[in-house]
């Protein structure tokens, strides 16, 4: 997700603010655990049985109920009757295919902001019972390990409610917003990006609508005035990736390297005036594939919805985009490209590689914000510079982790704003970090642990943990020390290569001029405006004041 702290000003000679930014198989567990790296704060998520009744979760330590123990998704199948209002409810039915890890006699399920109507285990009715935003379920007959479930809740799916995720009423239909744990708020299920599972989509709409989400379309059917489209993806998927778009709206169609399928859905009145910043993607994608290696899934494209969301979103095969963003006269057109870069790269950290947890959100939004700042100086003017960008954060680092925690430690969200994890720390201070790695190890080692740590990890999950022990392999040190300071300590060390880069004075106290304000996930810190800073159009997730934040 990026969320830019400010636009870039009219002004070419002042450099243009940064954008912090707005997501194996899943359980597999490579490298050497916590313990054994002496990391603080790799905490494993719980994996005891349920109790007896009442909401539960993983055990994440910045959303400790999110997610339930007891069993392992593997698809989703999710049902959509939308009657062409987007305040009222539509009716829905989800389909879940899991598989016991556990003995159960009930089970948990995330969801909120719906009415369940009928619950069924193995085709047997079950009991159903909210608890907050947990949905128990009570199966007709007691679960053994390793017993698949299939079950099937039909409710209704409600976008009424603004401003924490879930839905998105756009000026003609909908679309969707689900990080970080707000997929739940859509359809029942176990709402944490360690357990991905593949996912199909049935969205029932009038016929002058287009309906769209994540994967590869299937033919679409129709009856008595409407049509029902149907998307499946073919790689697994965390909840919080998902994307559903309803609207007046245009299906572009093209293809990338290799043939690769790449769509893009504009409102169909803006076509025309988006059509020449939809025809940058084939190059973002040939120019990530030239860094890291080949797209990670079946498709691609860019969904620019006429909404004012605050952010950009890396929405798995199909990334969020507000209109505004395309739209801002004073945005250099590098800049915007690099936002669009920024979500581009997520399509491998991030969503490909999914964060075990929500504290490892760093290495998604760290590789996104270092991968946007490399094609911003590539492509930019004199104020795209990565290492002004680079010194200028690591003059506000110490505010950042006095305001937000550590890269790999982030405070926990402030009341009411759940994505106010998203940080400056976790967007150009983390990236701060990817940049220390390569100035102790070299560009070429640098090179060959991001290509590996995408093809080792790819559609699975993976942690903190896990990019240490890889960059020690592959570098041929043990870094375990250096990563110690640099993830998990209250105050930046040197910064190798640079013994004359310093903290901003101050800048350890949180508000302290220089210091990143505490923004929370909406409006980000104010970007730097110093003369020959780097110009960072990356962002927190939701920065104010902006135009369209990429997130």
């Amino acid at each position: 997700m990026s969320l830019p702290l400010r636009r870039p000003s009219r002004d070419p000679d002042r450099p243009v603010p940064a954008l912090p930014r707005g997501p194996s198989r899943r359980g597999r567990r490579t490298g050497l655990r916590a313990a054994a790296l002496g990391l603080a704060g790799l905490v494993t998520l719980g994996v005891a049985e349920p109790p007896a009744v009442g909401p539960q979760g993983l055990g994440d330590r910045l959303f400790p109920t999110l997610g339930n123990t007891g069993y392992d998704v593997t698809s989703y199948d999710v049902t959509l009757d939308y009657s062409g209002h987007n305040d009222r409810p539509m009716n829905a039915t989800t389909e879940i295919t899991a598989r016991a890890t556990s003995e159960l006699d009930h089970l948990n399920l995330d969801f909120a902001r719906g009415a369940v109507r009928s619950v069924k285990i193995g085709g047997l009715a079950a009991r159903h019972e909210q608890h907050g935003e947990d949905l128990v379920l009570t199966p007709p007959s007691h679960i053994s390990q390793g017993q698949e479930l299939k079950i099937s809740v039909e409710h209704t799916s409600d976008p009424r409610i603004k401003n924490d995720g879930g839905w998105i009423r756009t000026s003609d239909g909908l679309a969707m917003a689900n990080q970080a744990d707000a997929a739940h708020r859509v359809f029942p299920c176990n709402d944490h990006p360690s357990d991905k599972a593949l996912f199909t989509f049935h969205i029932t709409a009038p016929q002058q609508l287009t309906a769209v989400a994540n994967g590869l379309p299937l033919r679409p059917g129709t009856r008595a005035g409407r049509r029902t489209w149907t998307y499946r993806t073919t790689h697994p998927m965390a909840t919080e990736l998902a994307q559903v778009s309803i609207g007046k709206s245009s299906v572009l169609l093209r293809h990338g390297p290799h043939g690769l399928p790449l769509r893009d859905v504009v409102p169909t009145a803006h076509r025309t005036a988006l059509a020449h910043w939809l025809a940058k993607t084939p190059g973002h994608v040939s120019w990530m594939e030239r860094k890291i290696g080949p797209f990670p899934f079946e498709a691609y494209g860019v969904l620019i919805a006429n909404a004012r969301t605050g952010f950009e979103l890396e929405t798995q095969t199909l990334s969020l985009f507000e209109k505004a963003l395309f739209t801002s006269d004073h945005l250099p057109a590098w800049y915007v490209e690099s936002v669009m870069v920024h979500e581009l790269a997520h399509q491998w950290f991030g969503d490909s590689v999914s964060p075990r947890r929500w504290s490892d959100v760093w290495l998604n939004e760290a590789h996104a914000t270092w991968y946007e700042a490399l094609y911003a100086q590539e492509k930019g003017d004199h104020r795209a510079s990565l290492e002004a960008r680079m010194r200028h954060a690591y003059e506000q680092s110490d505010g950042w982790r006095a305001e937000g925690g550590p890269p790999a430690a982030p405070k926990t969200p402030s009341p009411g704003q759940k994505i106010s994890i998203f940080r400056p720390i976790v967007y150009d201070g983390s990236a701060l970090v990817l940049y220390a790695l390569r100035q102790k190890i070299g560009p070429a080692a640098f090179d060959r642990i991001e290509r590996e740590w995408v093809t080792r990890h790819r559609d699975g999950v993976a942690d903190t943990a896990d990019f240490v022990q890889l960059a020690s392999q592959i570098s041929g040190e043990d870094l375990t020390a250096f990563f110690q300071g640099w993830l998990y300590g209250d105050r930046t060390p040197p910064m190798p290569g640079h013994p004359q880069w310093a903290p901003r004075k101050g800048a350890d106290k949180p508000g302290a001029k220089g210091a990143a304000p505490g923004h929370g996930a909406k409006g980000a810190a104010p970007g730097h405006g110093a003369k020959g800073a780097a110009p960072t159009p990356g962002g927190p997730k939701g920065a104010a004041g902006n135009p369209g934040k990429p997130a």
